[in-house]
C-alpha cells in the first residue's frame, strides 16, 4: 500500500502524482468518496475509454466533454501534449494522409522519477542523446487521438526523443505531407485555436524561453514542397503536466479555464 488516504469531506479533487503503474494500485486499495474527482498524472489511464471512468484530459481537443464532467481525468503525457497540439488542426479536417515524423528534445525534468546516470546533470551538461527511438510510451497515446479523428489512418508515426542538456521544456519538430499552401495551413491552425487561450501561433521559429514557466503551447508552421513542418514548444512541467492538470480541474468544476494559470515566460 502506498499510503492510507483519509480525506476531509471538504476535498473535491485529488491529483495523483505517483509513478506509472502505481495510480491503478492506489485506487484499487483506497475507498475514496464518490464525490472526489481524480486527476491522474500517470500513464495508467490514458489509453482507456471513458467507460472505465477516466476521460483523456487534453482540453484543446476534449474541452466540451471535460466541461462540468463527473468523471475522473487522465492527464496527457508531456511529449504527447506537444505533438498532439501540433497535429490536431490537421486531424480536425481529416487531412492527415501520410507518415508522421517527429524529433523532440526534453529537459532533465522530463526523465521520470527513477534515478540513473542519464538524469544526473553532470552527465547531461554539454551533452545530448537519443533514447527510446520509435518505442517511446507516448506513441500509442498520440495514435489514440489520431484514430479518434481519423479511424482509418493506417500510416506510421516515427518518433525520436532526445535528452537535452537543460532543465525544463520540450521542443518538438513535427512534419508530414500536406497538399495545401502556407496560407491555407495558417488559416486551419488559426481557426482551430481561435478560442483556446493557451495555444499561440507565431511567425518566427520559437525557442523554449517562449514557454518555460507558463502553461502555453507555442506553434510555428511552415509549408515546403508538399510538407508541413510544425514546431511545438511547451514547458513539460506545466502544460505537459501540472499546469494542464489545473486547466482540467478548472474545466471539470466549471471555473474559468485560465484560473491560476497566467504565469510569465522566463524569456520576457
Amino acid at each position: 500500500m502506498l499510503f492510507s488516504a483519509t480525506l476531509s469531506p471538504d476535498v473535491d479533487v485529488m491529483f495523483l502524482c505517483v509513478g506509472h503503474g502505481d495510480a491503478k494500485k492506489f485506487l484499487a486499495e483506497q475507498a475514496l468518496p464518490d464525490h472526489v474527482r481524480i486527476i491522474d498524472l500517470s500513464y495508467d489511464h490514458r489509453l482507456q475509454s471513458p467507460s472505465n471512468g477516466f476521460l483523456y484530459g487534453l482540453p484543446e481537443v476534449y474541452r466540451t466533454t471535460l466541461n462540468n464532467s463527473k468523471q475522473n481525468i487522465s492527464n496527457p503525457g508531456c511529449f504527447a501534449t506537444a505533438i498532439q497540439l501540433a497535429l490536431v488542426p490537421l486531424l480536425s479536417h481529416k487531412i492527415l494522409c501520410d507518415d508522421i515524423h517527429c524529433t523532440a528534445i526534453t529537459g532533465s525534468t522530463g526523465a521520470g522519477q527513477s534515478l540513473n546516470s542519464a538524469v544526473h546533470f553532470t552527465w547531461r551538461s554539454s551533452n545530448v542523446s537519443v533514447y527510446k527511438a520509435f518505442t517511446h510510451q507516448h506513441i500509442p497515446e498520440v495514435l489514440r487521438t489520431v484514430h479518434e479523428f481519423q479511424p482509418d489512418f493506417d500510416k506510421k508515426f516515427h518518433f525520436v526523443p532526445i535528452r537535452g542538456n537543460f532543465t525544463r521544456g520540450i521542443l518538438a519538430s513535427v512534419y508530414t505531407r500536406f497538399d495545401g499552401t502556407q496560407k491555407e495551413a495558417e488559416q486551419i491552425y488559426a481557426e482551430y485555436y481561435a478560442d483556446h487561450p493557451f495555444v499561440h501561433l507565431v511567425e518566427e521559429q520559437p525557442d523554449l524561453k517562449y514557454v518555460v514557466n507558463t502553461n502555453k503551447c507555442v506553434l510555428h508552421i511552415e509549408v515546403h514542397d508538399g510538407i508541413i513542418s510544425i514546431i511545438s514548444v511547451i514547458d513539460n512541467l506545466l502544460k505537459g503536466a501540472v499546469g494542464q492538470a489545473v486547466q482540467n480541474m478548472n474545466l471539470v468544476f466549471g471555473l474559468e479555464e485560465t484560473e491560476g494559470l497566467y504565469t510569465k515566460g522566463s524569456g520576457f
